[in-house]
């Protein structure tokens, strides 16, 4: 992922590429690895709030979904994203992560909530409140992941 972004860099005009340093093309490449993991676990949420809204309703499944989706994340960016950053136990990482993540959590459940709740087409499709609420959780959840967790 590097590589091609430092091609993209060499290809900006010259008064850009001195942005393109070494560590700030290393971050991006985090970053979109970290958005890689987010677009998966948009999925895992949205599947397990489709299949849990029946019983626990969609408020209830949003938050199932959200922790399930987060321990798949928190996984994946484990072993991706921040392969070989972070230390300490994988129990402790984890509970870390979680905790690291609640202002995100409430961003990212804020935004789902609000769009059930007044949007009639979110409480019919809730992938257009999950998307949404992934979509505001994002920066924060990186930065608190880079500084709190994998660091």
């Amino acid at each position: 992922m590097q590589s091609i972004l430092v091609r993209l860099v060499d290809r900006l005009p010259p008064r850009f590429r001195a942005f393109g340093t070494t560590g700030r093309i290393a971050l991006l490449a985090q970053f979109i690895r970290f958005g890689f993991v987010g677009v998966a676990g948009l999925v895992v949420d949205t599947a397990t709030v489709y299949a849990l809204r029946g019983w626990l309703g969609l408020y209830g499944a949003g938050i199932a979904a959200y922790g399930t989706a987060a321990t798949f994340n928190w996984l994946l960016n484990r072993f991706w994203t921040f392969r070989g950053q972070g230390n300490g136990a994988a129990h402790k990482q984890w509970a870390r992560y979680l905790v690291a993540n609640l202002a995100g959590f409430i961003l990212n459940r804020g935004t789902y909530a609000l769009m059930i709740y007044s949007l009639p087409s979110a409480a019919r499709e809730p992938v257009l409140a999950t998307a949404a609420g992934a979509l505001v959780g994002l920066g924060l959840n990186f930065h608190l992941s880079r500084r709190m967790v994998f660091r």
